[in-house]
This record gives structure tokens, C-alpha cells and sequence, in this order.
């Protein structure tokens, strides 16, 4: 039996680029060589996609790179590709027979081989947010994760609000604008965050992750900081009401029955979980299990579930949770389609606890890519003359 070849897809126009390195770096070295052939595929901050030998190479070596145009191709389950965008396009990755593209000086003998499945591993816009599955989509090419409605709900904060919202999950107080009403008259939104937010609060920008470009505001100049850095990322930004609690999460895996790990907390270094304290600062601490009550624990995992049913999510997710101190009242903070996949980020780290070793969680979620795209091929993309035709058959 052969080795499936999977298509490790990361970095990307994004302020969670680095991030996604790392992540790429881990699965690529926990993938079973008995059952996986890794194939790096980097996409760089310019928008770019390349493809090389190795991981190192293709992140540490500019003159080794190899740029390709990479535009969907369904009818051979791939993508194709045309150096500098001038040759004829030709088979880069497929399903069931695309043919490798011999490109000089890349790839095992010269060229890319053909890929069963596409890991993206793209944390943050341009990745996460649904555009790259599109392109999958178009191109009919199984890939591990959510879809594009999902993706795209998954790293909109507000729409995933609403989503959350209109399934009777509760979540935490927020107010949204775009940028363009924002900057129109700045003190009018801060009144009204005033209003009916308060201090402390969060401002963030709508279609982020990893806490990049998330300030605490404990007053109006802090506020007003964090609004024009916010502003400086995307078109939405939204305000928060901060809540006193403990941050609790959940890994969720599967397809249309989905399941949750063990609950684990989160003890931030600092005064809130940020990028720092996720990824540079050492003094954060991860709890797994949490030392919270059964019941508590089996309330969580329920809703983990259920938020990840409301985005019609797919393969992955890492559930954040706030459990307020006073009331005990769990709020839902957000859903991640793509989590950080390194062996010390949260998600591999509670499905080990959970029984799922890191190398057997990356076998599940090829499988359930596998499944969901079986299950896809069953839907008709067209429709039988004779059906138009109420009188064909007689």
C-alpha cells in the first residue's frame, strides 16, 4: 500500500504568518513516514506560492525558490501551474492520476509528485478565512478543515457572534463598526462603548487570531489606542466587555459528529492571553484536564460542540470558553478552525490527554478530510434534461 503524499499548505499573506511556520514545521515532523509523504507547499508574505525539497530550504534560501501561478483545475482533482505565469499550465497536485510536473532543481527528482490531500495550516486572513478553501473547493482537492463557510465564520468575530448568538449559545457583551463609520467620528464610538460597555474592555479587529492587534482598555485614551490600532488591520474592529474569569478550552474533531476532548485551562502570563504570553513568554501555563467539576466539564464540551455545529465547521476546531469567577456562568469567547498545531499548543495537547497521540491525531484528521470529500462527490453539480420536462417520460 503507498504512502499518501499530503500537501502541507502554510504561511500566507497574514500577521499570523510566523505562527503558521511553526505549525507546519511541527506536522510535517510528527507525520508517520510509514504512512505520509510531507510535501511542503509555502505561500510568503507577498502572496506567492512555492515549493521545494525541503521545509528549510523553502524559508531559508530566496534564491532556491521556485515561484508557480497555481489557478484550479477540477477536471484532474488539482492544481496547475505555469513558472512566472508564462508556460502552459500542466498538473501540480491531484487525486487518482494527476501526473508530476518535473520543475528543475525542485522536489524529489526534479519534480512535485501528485497529492492525495491538502493540510492547510494557515492561521489569521488569506488562509483561514475560507479564501484558500475556495480555491481548494474549485480545484476538488480533499483538504483537512473546515469549508469555506465555515472557515469564513470561524475568523469573523462578528459573524461568528451572530452565529453563536442565533443558536441561543451565550457569549460576551460586544459592539462592531467598520472602520471607515469609525474614523468618521471616533469620539461618537467611544461614547457609546462608554455607554454600554464600559471599562475594561477589548478592542480587537474583526478577522484576527493569536490576539494580534488586541489591547485591554481601562480608560478612554487606552480605548482610543486600541481603536486606531485595530483600524490599522482590517475593515471591522469591535469592543469587548472584559469579564473576570477563568479561560477554559476545548478541542473538538470530526465531521458530522463531532467530538470534544477534555476541558484545559489556560493561566495567561499576563494580564490577558495575548501574542506574547501564547508564544514568547514562557510563564503561561496550561492545565489539562482543568481542575473544574464534572459537571461544569461535561457543560463545556457540550457547548464546544455545539459552537462548532453553528459555524458548520469541519475536521478541527479549538473552543475558547470564559468561566466568570463570581457568577460560575460560562460565556463562549471564540471558535478556531485552524489552532496552533505545534506539540505544545493547546489543541494536540488536550486531545493527548484525551487518548489521541499528536502522530494519530494528523491520521484522523486525513481521514475525516477523505470522508467529508467522499461525501461531497455524491452531490449532483448538474441537473438531467428530463427532470426540466414534466412530460419526458410519457
Amino acid at each position: 500500500m503507498r504512502r499518501l503524499r499530503i500537501g502541507v499548505l502554510f504561511g500566507g499573506r497574514s500577521t499570523e504568518h510566523e505562527v503558521s511556520i511553526l505549525s507546519a514545521q511541527s506536522i510535517i515532523a510528527a507525520m508517520d513516514p510509514d504512512r505520509f509523504e510531507a510535501v511542503p507547499l509555502y505561500i510568503d508574505k507577498s502572496g506567492r506560492w512555492l515549493f521545494g525539497g525541503s521545509l528549510k530550504r523553502l524559508i531559508g534560501d530566496d534564491a532556491a525558490r521556485q515561484y508557480v501561478y497555481l489557478p484550479p483545475d477540477p477536471t484532474q482533482h488539482s492544481l496547475v501551474h505555469a513558472r512566472n505565469g508564462t508556460e502552459s499550465p500542466s498538473p501540480l497536485v491531484g487525486v487518482g492520476g494527476a501526473s508530476p510536473t518535473p520543475l528543475v532543481g525542485e522536489g524529489r527528482g526534479g519534480g512535485l509528485p501528485e497529492l492525495d490531500v491538502i493540510f492547510p495550516v494557515f492561521h489569521g486572513l488569506n488562509g483561514e478565512d475560507g479564501t484558500i478553501q475556495g480555491v481548494l473547493e474549485l480545484a476538488n482537492i480533499p483538504y483537512v478543515g473546515a469549508g469555506v463557510l465555515g472557515s469564513a465564520l470561524g475568523l469573523d468575530k462578528v459573524y461568528m457572534k451572530r452565529a453563536f448568538a442565533a443558536v441561543g449559545l451565550p457569549i460576551v457583551d460586544y459592539i462592531a463598526i467598520t472602520r471607515r463609520r469609525y474614523e468618521e467620528d471616533p469620539d461618537a464610538f467611544i461614547k457609546l462603548v462608554e455607554e454600554r460597555i464600559g471599562y475594561p474592555c477589548f478592542s480587537k479587529f474583526a478577522n484576527s487570531g493569536s490576539s494580534v492587534g488586541t489591547t485591554k482598555a481601562h480608560d478612554r485614551a487606552e480605548l482610543a489606542a486600541g481603536l486606531r490600532l485595530a483600524a490599522t488591520f482590517d475593515r471591522k474592529i469591535l469592543v469587548e466587555r472584559a469579564v473576570d474569569a477563568r479561560e477554559l478550552e476545548v478541542s473538538v474533531l470530526g465531521n458530522d459528529e463531532p467530538k470534544a476532548s477534555v476541558v484545559g485551562e489556560v493561566v495567561p502570563a499576563h494580564e490577558f492571553y495575548d501574542y506574547e504570553a501564547k508564544y514568547l513568554d514562557e510563564g503561561s501555563r496550561l492545565l489539562i484536564p482543568a481542575p473544574i467539576d464534572a459537571g461544569v466539564a461535561d457543560k463545556v464540551r457540550a457547548m464546544a460542540i455545539e459552537a462548532f455545529q453553528a459555524v458548520d465547521a469541519a475536521g478541527m476546531a479549538r473552543v475558547d470558553f470564559f468561566l466568570e469567577r463570581t457568577s460560575g456562568r460560562i460565556v463562549l469567547n471564540e471558535l478556531n478552525t485552524i489552532p496552533g498545531f505545534t506539540r505544545i499548543s493547546m489543541y494536540p495537547k488536550l486531545w493527548e490527554a484525551s487518548g489521541f497521540a499528536y502522530p494519530k491525531l494528523i491520521e484522523r484528521l486525513v481521514e475525516l478530510a477523505i470522508e467529508r470529500f467522499n461525501d461531497k462527490q455524491r452531490s449532483q453539480t448538474a441537473i438531467d434534461s428530463r427532470l426540466l420536462d414534466p412530460g419526458a417520460g410519457e
